[in-house]
C-alpha cells in the first residue's frame, strides 16, 4: 500500500527537511516487507489570497491534486482525533488489509483546512490539542508512519 504526504508549503533545505527525508527513508524501506511503502512526500503551493477563507479553499484545492484514486484520505487538523502509536498502526494495517492501495495523509497551512475538508475524511487525526506549524507536523507524521511500521514488524524503534 502506497503512503503519501500531501502538504501545503514546501519545506526547504535545512535540518527540517534533513530529519524528514531520514525518516521518508526508513519508512520506504521499512515498509517494503509489510507492503507499506514507498512513502511520498508531495508539497502544494501556498495560496497567495488575502482573506483566511479563500486560502483554506485554494490550499484545499491543491492538496486534491496528489490525490490517488481509491485512496483512504487521513486528515491532519487540531480538531482531529488522538491515536496512540498502537492504534495509529492497527488502522494503517486496517486500511491495508481492507484493500486500500493508498493511503494519502493531507496536512493544511498555516489557516488550516476547510469544513469539508474533514467531513469526507476517512480520519481526522490529531497530534494533541496544542497547534503546530504545518511544516513541523509533516515531520511529526513521518515519524509516526516510521514508527507505526516498527511497531507492526517488531522493531525495537518502538519501546513503549
Amino acid at each position: 500500500m502506497r503512503l503519501r504526504i500531501a502538504a501545503v508549503g514546501r519545506l526547504k533545505s535545512g535540518p527540517e527537511r534533513e530529519i524528514l527525508d531520514r525518516y521518508v527513508e526508513r519508512a520506504t524501506l521499512s515498509g517494503r516487507s509489510i507492503h507499506l511503502s514507498p512513502l511520498e512526500i508531495m508539497e502544494v503551493s501556498e495560496s497567495p489570497a488575502r482573506r483566511p477563507a479563500d486560502r483554506m479553499q485554494e490550499e484545499w484545492t491543491g492538496l486534491q491534486k496528489p490525490m490517488i484514486t481509491g485512496a483512504r484520505r487521513i486528515v491532519l487538523d487540531s480538531r482531529g482525533k488522538s491515536l496512540s502509536s498502537e492504534d495509529f498502526a492497527a488502522r494503517l494495517v486496517a486500511f491495508r488489509d481492507g484493500g486500500a492501495d493508498a493511503v494519502v495523509f493531507q496536512i493544511g497551512g498555516a489557516d488550516g483546512l476547510p469544513e469539508e475538508a474533514r467531513k469526507d475524511a476517512d480520519l481526522v487525526l490529531a497530534f494533541g490539542a496544542a497547534t503546530f506549524p504545518h511544516q513541523f507536523v509533516r515531520l511529526l507524521l513521518a515519524e509516526q508512519i516510521y514508527r507505526a511500521i516498527t511497531i507492526l514488524t517488531g522493531h525495537p524503534y518502538h519501546r513503549g
